[in-house]
Formats: structure tokens, C-alpha cells, sequence
């Protein structure tokens, strides 16, 4: 195996995409993505059986796909790494049974990869070939997507990862999508929401900001329980009883102004508690990652107040931020070249698997 630049297939199941990506090292050969998000539409919302069931369907096209377009065989091979979790069981258990299939017919070692921790991985990935660019040092990292909304503390890629705070109940992604429901603008919500509210009045509607009053908060030297953490459930609540109100009266339901005001509730309190994390951990870089993170505002006001603090933003290309396999095969690159052991094909996947774990033990 060429530890110095191993040629690493990376697979990523956990909820709509089927991803599989191919690095060699630090240097992106291919990210090719099937998405079955058309066939959620009209539930509103990802079905776990039938994003398992399009995995299934999409996982071999895809994988061939992404060979040919890195131009490699399995053969040449290195590595595998698959996504073991968090994500949906269902959806999980079918790129891993095709990852440790792949690895018992090619003798390949296999790592099972965090989805979360593979996010910041990619932004290994510069597609230039002969450069090992490293990740900057004091570096957290937000994601934010439909299934989660998290910062974290990037200590070491490979073996140190901190949770340093995160949404007690609904991602802002869910919240969004939730909220487009409510204001009839169809799914997925984050984009149909951010673009009503581009000709909407943010300042219209005080929407509640969760966990942001004082006895959640505490003190730098007291912290309270939810310093660092969000909750956007409540914040869906006042949208529907907002527009319940404005039905009731018999008027015209201002769904423009609606939706700026809520969506700048939702980068407001994530952009401030980014900051505060930032600050009070040490932190210079921050990275940017997940669905969420091609939402327009959310990009302006987070990059404003890094700015702000001396803080810098890095925002990976948008289809590297979103579930993808590419960014799978950049964390299991590190990996092989940091000499951790592969995971082997005994692992289960975990829907629920912390962040804390970078990838799973053997």
C-alpha cells in the first residue's frame, strides 16, 4: 500500500445520496453522486425505505461511474472507507454491506468513517497533484445540514475531535424544511425559503432565538447547560402560530417577511453561538460544512462576524458540501496515512455514532 499517497475509495449512504469518491492522498480524482431526492418530494421529507431502496438501485452504476471517471480500477485500489454513521439505518447498512463486500472480493482494507468528521476532512482536498496541504491550525469546524447542527473542535482529524455544542431537537435543515411546509413553499426547504426571503423584510417578525437567554447561557467562567447548544423547535412553533394569527384575522399571510424573519433567527443565534464557541475555546479557522451551508445568509452573516472576531471562514466548493463520498475518501486517506488500523469488515453501522469517534476499532 502507498501510505505517502494511497489511492482511497470512499463510499457515503447515510441518508439521500448514494456518493462514492475517489483521492489519491489530498488530491480529489472523482465525486460522482446519485441524489433520490426527487422521490421525497412529495412526502415533504426523506423516507428512510425509499432512500434505501434507491441506494440499492443506484450503488453500482454510481460506483462504476466513479471509476471511470478517475480513470482507476479496484485493482489499484488502496483503501476503502464507508460511512458506518450517524445517518439512517437503513440507508447505513446498505453502503456498508457493498463497502465490506467490495472489501472481501478485493482484499482491500476497510475503514468505517464518521459522516460528521469526514465533512471537515474535505477540506483536505485541493485537486492539485505533487501538494499535501494540512488543515489550519486551532480549527473548529459548524456543520449544518438537515440532520444535524454542530460545532466542533478539530483537535487532531485522525484522533481528537470535541462536541462542543449542538441542537438539542430539531437540525436546522429539519427546521427549514419544516417551515416551508407551513408557508406552502414545497421541499426541500432551504432553498425555496432562502430565496422568499430575499425580497422579504427580516426585521418584520421577531421570531424567538432557543436557548439564548441568560439561564442557558451562563457565564464564561459558569457556563449553563446550553451555552454553545440550539434548539430550533420552538422557533417553528411561533412560525406556525404566526401564521395561524394572520389566517385567523382574515388576512394575507406575508410569507416573504415570514420567511426572512425566520431564517434570520436561524443564522442569527448559529453565527453568534459559532462566535462565542470560537472565542472561548481558542479557535481561529472555522469550517463550514453540510447542506445547509449553500444557504446564502447563513454564509453573509457567519463570515461577517468571524470577520469581526479575527476569526476565518472557510467554506469548502457546495457539492463538497453536501453528503458526498469524496469527502469519506479524504478522511480515510488521513487515516491511512496518520497508520491507523482498518476497522475490518466486523463493524455494524451506527446510526447514532458520536463524534468523538473518528472512525471505528477494529
Amino acid at each position: 500500500m502507498n501510505r505517502a499517497q494511497p489511492l482511497v475509495l470512499g463510499i457515503e449512504s447515510s441518508c439521500d445520496e448514494t456518493g462514492v469518491g475517489i483521492v489519491r492522498g489530498t488530491t480529489l480524482l472523482t465525486n460522482t453522486v446519485s441524489s433520490s431526492m426527487d422521490e421525497h418530494v412529495r412526502f415533504g421529507g426523506v423516507i428512510p425505505e425509499i432512500a434505501s431502496r434507491a441506494h440499492l438501485d443506484a450503488f453500482v452504476p454510481t460506483l462504476e461511474q466513479a471509476l471511470a471517471d478517475a480513470g482507476v480500477t479496484l485493482g489499484e485500489v488502496d483503501a476503502i472507507a464507508v460511512t458506518s454513521g450517524p445517518g439512517l439505518a437503513g440507508a447505513l447498512m446498505v453502503g456498508v454491506c457493498a463497502a465490506k463486500a467490495l472489501a472481501v472480493a478485493t482484499g482491500k482494507p476497510l475503514y468505517a468513517i464518521n459522516h460528521l468528521v469526514a465533512h471537515v476532512g474535505v477540506g483536505l482536498l485541493d485537486g492539485k497533484e505533487g501538494q499535501a496541504p494540512e488543515l489550519p491550525e486551532n480549527l473548529g469546524a459548524l456543520l449544518v445540514s438537515g440532520g444535524h447542527t454542530e460545532i466542533l473542535k478539530i483537535n487532531s482529524i485522525t484522533d481528537d475531535v470535541v462536541l462542543l455544542g449542538s441542537t438539542i431537537d430539531d437540525a436546522a435543515g429539519e427546521a427549514y424544511d419544516k417551515v416551508a411546509r407551513i408557508l406552502g413553499l414545497g421541499y426541500p426547504g432551504g432553498p425555496a425559503i432562502d430565496k422568499m426571503a430575499r425580497t422579504g423584510n427580516p426585521k418584520a417578525i421577531r421570531f424567538p432565538r432557543g436557548l439564548s437567554q441568560p439561564k442557558y447561557m451562563g457565564t464564561a467562567e459558569e457556563p449553563g447547560p446550553h451555552r454553545y447548544d440550539w434548539s430550533f423547535s420552538g422557533l417553528k412553533t411561533a412560525v406556525a402560530r404566526c401564521v395561524e394569527q394572520f389566517e385567523a384575522r382574515g388576512q394575507e399571510v406575508p410569507v416573504a417577511d415570514i420567511a426572512a424573519a425566520f431564517q434570520e433567527a436561524v443564522v442569527d443565534v448559529i453565527s453568534a453561538k459559532t462566535v462565542l464557541a470560537c472565542r472561548e475555546h481558542g479557535i481561529t479557522n472555522v469550517l463550514l460544512g453540510g447542506g445547509v451551508a449553500a444557504n446564502s445568509r447563513l454564509r453573509e452573516l457567519t463570515g461577517q462576524r468571524c470577520a469581526s472576531a479575527g476569526i476565518r471562514l472557510h467554506v469548502p466548493p457546495l457539492d463538497l458540501c453536501t453528503d458526498n463520498g469524496a469527502m469519506v475518501a479524504a478522511l480515510g486517506a488521513q487515516l491511512v496515512m496518520a497508520g491507523v488500523a482498518p476497522s475490518g469488515i466486523g463493524f455494524a453501522p451506527d446510526s447514532s455514532m458520536p463524534v468523538t469517534a473518528v472512525s471505528l476499532p477494529a
